[in-house]
């Protein structure tokens, strides 16, 4: 869980520096789930910053946040104050039985238990409501992209492609099968400046956990790396968002 707690201790580094989410995906959720977000009642789980709730109620939700980090808790109150958010995590939702029509978690299902997320969403979730999970993934086909995350793996000690591959696996969501997930991918891209992008990648789990001389020192040779592809010092990154929804019967 050390990786889970990690971003607490680097709330407003997340804050700045991640990535948000495309119109296309909340469109994307609609069409899946078979309904408006707007007026519906969302639990936005693992919410951290609240980069996903602030765009969920830009679509009209009444949304509630759910997040388990006191770090990441605060940085959200300091960001969104006037959006609610109790403590609690998708093993253990603090909500009543059948009170959501959405249940969210972006770049957060990973880190639950699915033996007891799953019912857990299930018992939140009215009948037909809607189960969506995203995660903004690398574009690897993009040469640049795929380039940079082979540096990062050789450092990290992963195969990005293979990990990559893992998490697109439907199955790995909710291996006891009760779930039914429909599966869509979608592509967007942001500009933005290398210092953003180097704060980006420090901001992930397996950084934050490096030893501090070691992570400055690997992103100060991507700095140089990425100014030979970007002279100008504005990276264009491209994303695959993985979206995976699947609706209570």
């Amino acid at each position: 869980m050390s990786r889970a707690h990690s971003f607490n201790s680097a709330a407003a580094q997340y804050a700045a520096n991640r990535p948000s989410y495309p119109p296309a995906l909340f469109d994307t959720i609609e069409e899946l789930a078979g309904r408006s977000l707007s007026g519906a009642r969302v639990v936005d789980v693992g919410a951290g910053t609240g980069i996903a709730t602030a765009l969920l109620r830009a679509r009209g939700a009444d949304v509630l946040a759910v997040e388990p980090g006191e770090g990441m808790t605060a940085e959200f109150r300091r960001g969104l104050p006037q959006l609610p958010i109790v403590r609690g995590n998708g093993n253990a939702l603090p909500i009543a039985d059948a009170q959501a029509d959405f249940i969210t978690y972006a770049q957060a299902w990973h880190w639950t238990d699915t033996a007891r997320s799953v019912p857990e969403a299930l018992r939140v979730l009215r009948p037909g409501g809607a189960l969506a999970l995203w995660w903004n993934g690398d574009a690897l086909d993009v040469e640049w992209v795929a380039e940079a995350a082979l540096r990062i793996g050789r450092f990290l000690g992963v195969d990005v492609a293979a990990e990559k591959r893992k998490g697109s696996r439907t199955e790995l969501a909710d291996p006891s099968g009760r779930l039914r997930f429909a599966r869509r991918e979608i592509r967007w891209s942001r500009r933005v400046t290398i210092d953003t992008h180097l704060a980006n990648i420090g901001s992930h789990s397996a950084f934050l956990l490096t030893p501090e001389d070691r992570r400055t020192a690997f992103l100060e040779e991507e700095r140089a790396h990425l100014l030979k592809a970007f002279p100008d010092g504005m990276v264009e990154e491209t994303y695959d968002v993985l979206l995976l929804v699947a609706t209570k019967p």
